[in-house]
């Protein structure tokens, strides 16, 4: 549905474009419906039906995948009747051992750190609107776990792993382990935690002070 125009007696419902900057009252979405600019079309807000318990609910889903991706093997090779299976972490630090320290580094941040810190700052965000305590720091605190959400690169580590993979096939049996799909899983299901969640709840929930 199309935003109506901006109306100068509700500047508290007012919602500006971030396409064309035009400044129009926001509509009262109703649970699954989507609201676009009535100038250019771009999309302004959504309102997912069961946001909080549903984005909790995949946010738990997801810790539970990383933690299958970090205990079971990620992938194996089979090669005249030997079998090497090696974890992500026994990955890194196969990497560190021979000299490659910098890679290992950069692949630890981006696919252990980054992760498990989105993951634990989103459910600092999802538990307190859960049981409708919501404090003045939740909002600056969530655009911390926007800005750290760039840095989460596990699609691109399966990307990388898979050309490797595919260019050792000629020599071994590839078998993708466990954690393999738990961190292909993962990243389908923060991206649908994160089209889940309307973050307009983190507004509209009234604020609780901390008592002194």
């Amino acid at each position: 549905m199309l935003a109506p125009d901006a109306h100068p007696s509700l500047p508290a419902a007012l919602i500006a474009c971030h396409e064309c900057d035009l400044l129009q009252t926001e509509p009262v979405l109703a649970p699954g419906e989507t609201a676009r600019c009535a100038r250019c079309g771009a999309f302004l807000a959504r309102n997912p039906p069961d946001s909080v318990d549903r984005s909790l609910a995949l946010c738990l889903a997801a810790a539970i995948l990383y933690l299958i991706a970090n205990v079971y093997p990620l992938v194996g090779l089979e090669m005249q009747g030997q079998r090497v299976e090696v974890t992500l972490a026994g990955a890194l630090l196969i990497l560190w051992r021979d000299g490659m320290q910098p890679v290992a580094a950069l692949v630890g941040v981006t696919t252990l750190v980054f992760p498990l810190l989105e993951l634990a700052m989103i459910l600092v965000v999802l538990v307190p609107l859960r049981l409708g305590r919501v404090s003045p720091r939740l909002a600056p605190f969530f655009r911390l776990v926007r800005a750290v959400k760039p840095w989460s690169m596990v699609e691109v580590f399966l990307l990388g792993m898979l050309v490797s993979l595919v260019k050792l096939s000629h020599l071994a049996d590839v078998i993708l382990g466990a954690a393999f799909w738990a961190m292909a899983a993962l990243i389908v299901v923060l991206t649908l935690a994160g089209r889940a969640f309307d973050s307009r709840l983190l507004w509209q929930t009234p604020v609780i002070e901390n008592s002194p």
